[in-house]
């Protein structure tokens, strides 16, 4: 069976999948996308975590790294699985808007994480006292220098719809409801892109950091699609 490979995205850690990938069980390894300077560079240290046939799963920014995987080795993809992650190339305000949130995290972690956080969660979750706790102790524990080289790298991202149609491995794309950062609609996008079959699966109740917000039903879609392809 390959290797599911887990990639984590912006100022995230391994706790982002570890309850799904343990649910989910087999093979598997999380990516720690920290030090890597660009995508391609996480990519690469993502292949490097398992032998022969993967099945990159990458959240956020982790699936832009999981699609320069597919683009990189091609060969080694048993299938693809993208949550709440984006397509579109660096847009002419982007920049300005991230180097804003760079600077407020070298003023103060805390204070950027209380900027960043809400919106990227259901808007029922923020009152979630335990549950916000312990997203702003992961975002705060990664640093400002792990934020802005991890922000630079997003700027200077590779067209990942350049490559989409040269996918030819099933596709599993899963999008919280209440995701604000990247909607149903661009998930639908990307399925119709792919030059292979791709499925969409929209969970209730979730918002941008999805896997963190229910576990349990990333899981089991993770599982169902997984033997639905005959992955297992």
């Amino acid at each position: 069976m390959a290797t599911l490979v887990y990639v984590p995205g912006l100022l995230s850690d391994a706790r982002v999948w570890k309850p799904v990938a343990e649910a989910v069980g087999g093979d598997y390894r999380i990516a720690d996308v920290t030090e890597p300077p660009s995508i391609t560079a996480m990519a690469e240290h993502a292949l490097g975590l398992a032998v022969g046939d993967v099945i990159p799963v990458g959240h956020s920014m982790g699936g832009r790294v999981a699609m320069e995987m597919a683009r990189i080795a091609p060969e080694r993809m048993a299938g693809l699985i993208l949550a709440d992650t984006g397509h579109h190339p660096l847009g002419n305000t982007e920049p300005e808007k991230r180097l804003e949130k760079v600077a407020l995290g070298y003023d103060d972690m805390a204070a950027l994480a209380a900027d960043w956080l809400p919106p990227m969660v259901d808007a029922d979750r923020r009152g979630d006292t335990a549950f916000m706790d312990d997203m702003t102790e992961m975002v705060v524990a990664c640093g400002p220098e792990v934020h802005e080289r991890q922000i630079r790298a997003l700027m200077n991202r590779p067209d990942a719809g350049a490559h989409l149609d040269a996918v030819t491995c099933p596709v599993l794309l899963l999008v919280g409801t209440g995701d604000l950062w990247s909607p149903e609609k661009q998930h639908r996008e990307i399925a119709e892109m792919v030059g292979a079959e791709a499925k969409v699966v929209v969970i209730p109740d979730a918002g941008h950091f999805l896997p963190c917000e229910r576990p349990a039903e990333v899981a089991t879609a993770i599982s169902a699609w997984l033997k639905a392809t005959s992955l297992t």
